[in-house]
């Protein structure tokens, strides 16, 4: 089989007449969009750089200021990944961390904090280790014999 008889992706073209050319603005009165290049005539959208941001309202007061400011945003406030104790039966070693809640997929980032909830029971001692525990997560454990350490 000669190159010219190999059919690949390599070798495809779209067919005949599929393909339009891009349609050119301002090249003159006979391409249909010449002088003012179809932004009609003066004002701020024919200028360049003149567009208007997606959330102006034309001077009526805008949404975001007419709505009122509800609550407190803390802006020191840590925001945990939980760990369940009903799902430690997925972990095969004893001591586990951050990294093993990731190995597991019950965490996404082993860089974020972890906090252990007592949602659950546990079968078998771990040693856990996490940035917070519950205090019922926390009994749990003890009380089948694991250990629990705070990471800073």
């Amino acid at each position: 089989m000669s190159d010219e008889e190999h059919v690949g992706l390599e070798n495809l073209s779209p067919p005949e007449g599929a393909r339009q050319k891009k349609q050119r603005s301002g090249r003159g009165p006979g391409s249909g969009r010449g002088k003012t290049s179809g932004r009609g005539h003066k004002g701020q959208k024919a200028r360049s750089g003149g567009q208007v941001p997606v959330w102006f309202e034309g001077g009526q007061m805008p949404l975001y200021r007419r709505l009122p400011k509800r609550g407190f945003h803390n802006p020191n406030r840590v925001e945990h990944q939980e760990v369940n104790l009903r799902d430690f039966d997925r972990l095969e070693d004893e001591e586990v961390g951050p990294d093993a809640f990731v190995d597991a997929g019950l965490v996404r980032n082993a860089q974020d904090p972890v906090k252990v909830l007592g949602d659950g029971d546990v079968d078998r001692a771990f040693a856990v280790r996490a940035h917070a525990f519950s205090a019922s997560a926390r009994e749990k454990i003890e009380a089948a014999g694991g250990s629990v350490e705070v990471i800073e």
